[in-house]
């Protein structure tokens, strides 16, 4: 069942662009595509082209370029449901090639691709397979694709989690391609780092040869803040061997190469190797290897190159434990109605209608390495649950008039989140309240996303909201491991041990510090020698960083957490 995130409302009013996935490939990367497909295209005396969501035609305008040359007849079959972008892309394509067979179908092609071509229904339509398939699929999140119609998706394609529509749209094309027919895909890369990506991953190692993948990362090729892969497939038969999938990568970098290679674009320049600038000054480094080998489904995707290997050969051989075993690593609160729960200016009400269940509420506005800024925390949150024999439950409006009375002034709003009754739970209550015992205790805190880690330590008892990830140590552990935990996540090894390990990256160099990355975050011998050296200096970074500059400090402790790890 796909998880739809709370206050749909939000979406309801989206743009056609946003509503429909429809950013259209720009030329330069559809030739890019065109031309790897090219690599891998058997000889045959005629192929059959499919575009399941082919817009204004660019990508198989692409293609049928690098096939001019071709002695073979060609047919093009197209699906999009924008019936204007359709008839132009027709137009142009029999415009420059008029003896290519065209079929066109004003048809939404997943339901056409459920409807006649499940693998169920194989000998039952006429729809024949196709030999080469081009495409960039719609990037449709699940809030603005709408509850019910993911739900069907997810049904149809047997997906999971909070999937984009091109997870289906990769499904169906695996229905639609021959045998050894070949597919050149343009997608988010981000299915290759997240939960929901999971299902993809695993359907694509075991339905295809992957022949190569290019993370172009924050590269910026479409106006969207989409960040694109693209995927060189071929469709597996039984008598196949392995092909070893190679993986390349481009995402911007600082220019401190002296004498950077020069290329006119990021596309020219992901053949290149190393610190690259093109002509608007700015600098990508690319690398290229392999798509490295996993554990487990829950592995992501991420290139691996014999740097890589051997760096994180050293880092298993000095990692003690990950962050995971220390405790459960968790997203803060969410209300879905912050405007009522989390305020600042709940001291402006007079004790007569202050509610009684006030706490107060970590955000990233208070973010700091090491200790948060104390003076910043002024916002409290209205925490609507409790630890009673042992469970967690929303609180009785009985026992809080005060609350109560406030509450019930902002009913109208509470209850328009729909999904809270459909769930069978008060009105008044806080989505996703987490554990109320966990909040006394010693916590570890972080931001999401940002360029470099900021991990703070809290004492205070306070909530922890959905803007930030936190965990407290299992009873097992002692306080130590906290600020060892804390040294680690604030390092610059941290940063390396992350772009090696996980190699996801937004634009402008930030990273995503959440529970699945940072569960894996090694830690080294606490009874070491040096590590009892970075407990204290962590220890001690935290007592003084409100107070005196720790910059010195932090770099030493900086350069302990590399040597700790063998470096």
């Amino acid at each position: 069942m796909l998880e739809q995130q709370a206050g749909d409302s939000r979406y309801l009013r989206v743009s056609t662009k946003k509503a429909t996935g429809s950013h259209y490939t720009p030329s330069r990367l559809a030739g890019f595509v065109a031309k790897e497909l090219q690599t891998v295209l058997r000889k045959t005396p005629s192929v059959r082209i499919l575009d399941p969501a082919i817009g204004d035609g660019e990508l198989v305008l692409a293609l049928l370029n690098q096939l001019s040359n071709e002695h073979m007849s060609i047919e093009v079959i197209g699906f999009d449901t924008d019936e204007t972008a359709l008839r132009q892309a027709k137009e142009r394509i029999l415009r420059r090639f008029n003896n290519v067979t065209t079929d066109f179908r004003h048809v939404d092609f997943l339901e056409f691709a459920n409807q006649h071509y499940q693998p169920s229904l194989f000998s039952s339509t006429d729809f024949r397979p196709v030999d080469i398939v081009i495409s960039n699929p719609p990037y449709i999140r699940t809030q603005v694709i709408g509850a019910e119609k993911s739900q069907k998706l997810a049904h149809t394609f047997k997906l999971s989690g909070r999937i984009d529509i091109a997870f289906a749209f990769i499904k169906a094309i695996k229905w639609m391609l021959k045998p050894n027919g070949i597919a050149g895909i343009i997608i988010s890369n981000r299915f290759m780092t997240t939960k929901a990506g999971r299902g993809v991953r695993t359907d694509l190692q075991q339905n295809f040869h992957i022949h190569h993948i290019w993370d172009l990362g924050d590269t910026k090729l479409f106006k969207a803040a989409v960040l694109p892969a693209v995927l060189l497939l071929e469709k597996k038969n039984d008598l196949d061997e392995y092909v070893s999938s190679r993986f390349s990568t481009i995402y911007a970098t600082e220019c401190t190469t002296t004498q950077p290679q020069k290329f006119t674009d990021v596309i020219e320049a992901v053949s290149a190797v190393g610190v690259v600038e093109i002509s608007n000054g700015q600098c990508f480094n690319v690398q290229h290897g392999y798509l490295a080998e996993i554990a487990s489904l829950d592995e992501v995707w991420r290139i691996s190159t014999d740097e890589s290997k051997a760096w994180l050969e050293i880092v298993r051989e000095h990692t003690y434990c990950h962050f995971g075993e220390l405790g459960k690593i968790r997203v803060g609160v969410k209300t879905t109605a912050d405007k009522v729960f989390i305020r600042d200016d709940w001291q402006t009400f007079d004790e007569k209608h202050r509610p009684e269940l006030l706490k107060p509420v970590i955000t990233h506005h208070i973010g700091r390495r090491f200790r948060a800024l104390k003076a910043l925390q002024q916002r409290q949150i209205l925490y609507t649950h409790e630890r009673h024999n042992g469970k967690r439950q929303a609180i009785d409006l009985a026992d809080y008039p005060k609350s109560a009375r406030y509450l019930e002034r902002n009913r109208n709003i509470l209850e328009a989140r729909k999904y809270i009754t459909k769930a069978k739970r008060n009105w008044y209550e806080i989505w996703v309240p987490q554990d109320p015992n966990e909040w006394r205790l010693p916590k570890l805190v972080f931001r999401d996303i940002v360029k470099h880690p900021m991990f703070w330590a809290d004492f205070s008892g306070a909530v922890v909201n959905g803007d930030c990830y936190w965990m407290t140590l299992d009873s097992r552990h002692p306080q130590e491991m906290l600020w060892l935990a804390l040294a680690v996540g604030n390092s610059t090894f941290i940063e390396e041990f992350y772009d090696y390990r996980f190699n996801n990256k937004l634009y402008a160099g930030r990273r995503r510090y959440i529970t699945q990355y940072v569960q894996k975050f090694p830690l080294p011998d606490p009874q070491t020698i040096i590590a009892q050296e970075i407990i204290e200096q962590s220890r001690q970074v935290y007592e003084k960083i409100s107070i005196t500059e720790t910059s010195r400090q932090e770099k030493y402790l900086d350069k302990l957490v590399w040597e700790a790890f063998g470096f």
